[in-house]
C-alpha cells in the first residue's frame, strides 16, 4: 500500500511539474515571439532569376511549372545558383541542416547572398540544433539575415536540462517541423524531400536517394505564402529571444565559411555550379518543364496539435483511394498501421496494382521504424501488395563524388494510375501523419508521373531491391536468382534485435 502511495505521489508531482513547465513555456513563448514579417514581392526583371522565372512562364498566366531534381548534385547546384543569384530575398525553411561540407558550402552562397542586400529569412526545426546557437546567433547578427527556431527548447545548454524539459513537454516537444522549402527571389522554389547535409548531396558514405522538384509560376506563390505562415506562427521563437551570443563571430564564421569554399574538398561539387554557370542555364537548358501543379502543407498550428489531425493527409488520401489501376508509393519510412493497411488492401481487392517501395533493414538509417513497419508485411503481401526492400548498396552503377555506393532511400513520392503524383517530405508514417508538420506538390502531369514510375521500376529491380513474398505463412526475400527466407538479408545481428524488440514496443503513434 505504502508503494502504491508513493507512486502516486510521484506521478501527481510529475503532473504537476509538467503543467507549470507547459505553461512557463506558453508564457515565453508569448513574451519572446518575433515581430511578424512577410515574403518581398517576387522579382521580375530586374533580378537574374525574375527574369528566367518570367521567360519560363511567359503565356502562361496563373500556371505552375515543375521540373524534377532526381539527382542529388543537381539538386545541390540549384540551390547554390539560386543563392548566387538572387537579387532581393532568400527564405529557407529546413528540418535539417547539417554542419558539414555541403552544409557549409550553402551557408557560405548564404552569407555572400546577404552581404549582397538580399534579405534572408532562415527557418530550422529545433531538433537539430544544440550546439550550433553561436553559428545561429552569428548568422542572426548580419543585419540581413534573421534565424528563426521551430518548438525549441528554452534549455539551449546542457543534455540534463534539456532532457528534463524533454520530459517534463513531452506532448509538445514531439511534433517537429519536417518542411523544406528553398525560395529565391519570390520566383523560384525548392520543394521535396531533402534536406540540407552531405547524405543529400552524394557527399556521405552513405547517400539517400531522394527527390525534389524546382517550381516557378503559382506554385512559389504558395510556397511562399506557407513559409510566412510559419515563420510568423506562435511555434517559432527568434534564436536571439533563446541565446545570447557572448562574442561577435560573424566575421570570423564567413572567414571560415569562405575558406571551406576553396578547400580541395569542396571542388567537385562546385565544380557542377561552375558547368552550369547561372539558373538560367540550368532551368532553361537542362531541365524539363510541365505545368500542372499545387503545393500543399500541414499548417503550423499542427504543431501545437489543434483542430482537425491529419491535415496533410486528409488532402492526400482521396488522390489516394481515386486509383483505378495501379498505385505506387516510395517512403523510406513505412508505417501503415491498421487503417492504412485496410485501404491499401481494399485498392487491391478492387483490381488495383498496389506496390510500395521502402528501406530493408540493412539499408535504414532509422532500425525502430523498421521494427514497427516489420509486423505489417505479412499481412500486406496476403491482401495483394507487392512490397520491395531497397539492398544497402546499389547494383545500377551509382557512385557518389567520393567513391562511395551506399544507397539508403529517403524519398517520399506517390503515383496514381498514369495521371497523378505527389512529391514532398510526407512519410507514410503515423509521425507524419499527426505530429510533424509536412508539405509536398500535388501535381496532375503524365509526363512527369511516367519518369516518377520509370526511376520506381528501376529502384524495384533485382539489382537496386529485394522483393517480398510470402511463402506458407513467411517471409521471402528475393535476391535475384537466390531466395533468403526467415531473416533479414545483409542486416546484422543487433540491427535484427533492435528492429524486433522495437516492434514489441507499444510506440508505434511516435515513429
Amino acid at each position: 500500500m505504502l508503494i502504491l502511495l508513493v507512486v502516486a505521489v510521484i506521478i501527481a508531482l510529475f503532473c504537476l511539474a509538467s503543467f507549470v513547465a507547459v505553461y512557463s513555456y506558453g508564457l515565453f513563448v508569448a513574451h519572446a515571439k518575433g515581430e511578424p514579417s512577410f515574403a518581398l514581392p517576387p522579382a521580375g526583371e530586374e533580378s537574374a532569376l525574375g527574369r528566367t522565372a518570367l521567360r519560363l512562364t511567359e503565356g502562361r498566366e496563373g500556371a505552375s511549372g515543375l521540373a524534377l531534381l532526381p539527382e542529388n548534385l543537381d539538386a545541390f547546384a540549384a540551390r547554390a545558383l539560386a543563392a548566387r543569384h538572387a537579387g532581393s530575398s532568400l527564405d529557407l525553411m529546413y528540418y535539417l541542416w547539417h554542419n558539414d561540407l555541403t552544409g557549409r558550402m550553402l551557408a557560405h552562397e548564404v552569407v555572400k547572398a546577404a552581404d549582397r542586400g538580399v534579405r534572408v529569412r532562415l527557418l530550422l526545426d529545433d531538433i537539430n540544433t544544440r550546439g550550433s546557437d553561436a553559428a545561429y546567433l552569428s548568422l542572426d547578427s548580419h543585419p540581413n539575415i534573421s534565424v528563426r527556431i521551430f518548438n525549441p527548447s528554452r534549455a539551449r545548454e546542457g543534455a540534463l536540462q534539456r532532457g528534463l524539459e524533454m520530459a517534463l513537454r513531452a506532448f509538445s516537444v514531439t511534433r517537429r517541423m519536417h518542411n523544406k522549402a528553398w525560395i529565391a527571389d519570390g520566383a523560384l522554389a525548392i520543394v521535396g524531400g531533402r534536406n540540407i547535409g552531405d547524405e543529400y548531396f552524394d557527399a556521405a558514405e552513405t547517400n539517400f536517394r531522394d527527390l525534389d522538384v524546382l517550381l516557378v509560376g503559382e506554385t512559389v506563390a504558395q510556397t511562399r505564402a506557407i513559409f510566412d505562415a510559419f515563420w510568423n506562427s506562435d511555434a517559432v521563437i527568434p534564436i536571439r529571444a533563446l541565446a545570447r551570443l557572448r562574442k561577435h563571430r560573424l566575421r570570423r564564421l564567413r572567414k571560415s565559411l569562405a575558406k571551406h569554399a576553396d578547400s580541395n574538398a569542396a571542388g567537385p561539387y562546385f565544380e557542377r555550379v561552375r558547368r552550369n554557370m547561372s539558373v538560367a542555364k540550368m532551368m532553361e537548358g537542362r531541365l524539363h518543364w510541365t505545368w500542372s501543379a499545387a503545393v500543399i502543407s500541414d499548417p503550423p498550428e499542427k504543431a501545437a496539435g489543434e483542430g482537425r489531425e491529419n491535415w496533410l493527409l486528409s488532402e492526400l488520401t482521396p488522390a489516394i483511394s481515386s486509383s483505378e489501376r495501379s498505385l505506387e508509393i516510395t517512403s523510406p519510412y513505412f508505417i501503415p498501421g491498421v487503417e492504412g493497411s485496410a485501404r491499401l488492401q481494399a485498392l487491391a481487392h478492387r483490381g488495383v496494382d498496389v506496390a510500395v517501395l521502402t528501406n530493408s533493414l540493412a539499408a535504414t538509417d532509422v532500425a525502430a521504424v523498421h521494427g514497427a513497419y516489420s509486423k505489417y508485411r505479412l499481412p500486406l503481401l496476403e491482401g495483394g501488395i507487392r512490397l520491395y526492400e531497397l539492398r544497402p548498396y546499389a547494383g545500377s552503377g551509382d557512385i557518389s563524388v567520393i567513391g562511395s555506393k551506399g544507397a539508403s532511400l529517403h524519398t517520399k513520392a506517390f503515383t496514381v494510375d498514369d495521371r497523378l503524383g505527389f512529391i514532398g517530405s510526407f512519410n507514410f508514417d503515423p509521425r507524419s501523419a499527426s505530429l510533424n508538420t509536412e508539405m509536398g506538390v500535388l501535381f496532375e502531369q503524365g509526363d512527369v508521373v511516367a519518369e516518377i514510375r520509370k526511376e520506381f521500376r528501376r529502384q524495384t529491380s533485382p539489382g537496386a531491391s529485394y522483393c517480398l513474398r510470402a511463402a506458407e505463412g513467411r517471409l521471402v526475400w528475393q535476391d535475384g536468382d537466390a531466395t533468403i527466407a526467415g531473416r533479414e538479408p545483409a542486416a546484422g545481428w543487433s540491427r535484427r534485435l533492435m528492429a524486433w524488440m522495437i516492434g514489441l514496443l507499444p510506440i508505434e503513434s511516435q515513429l
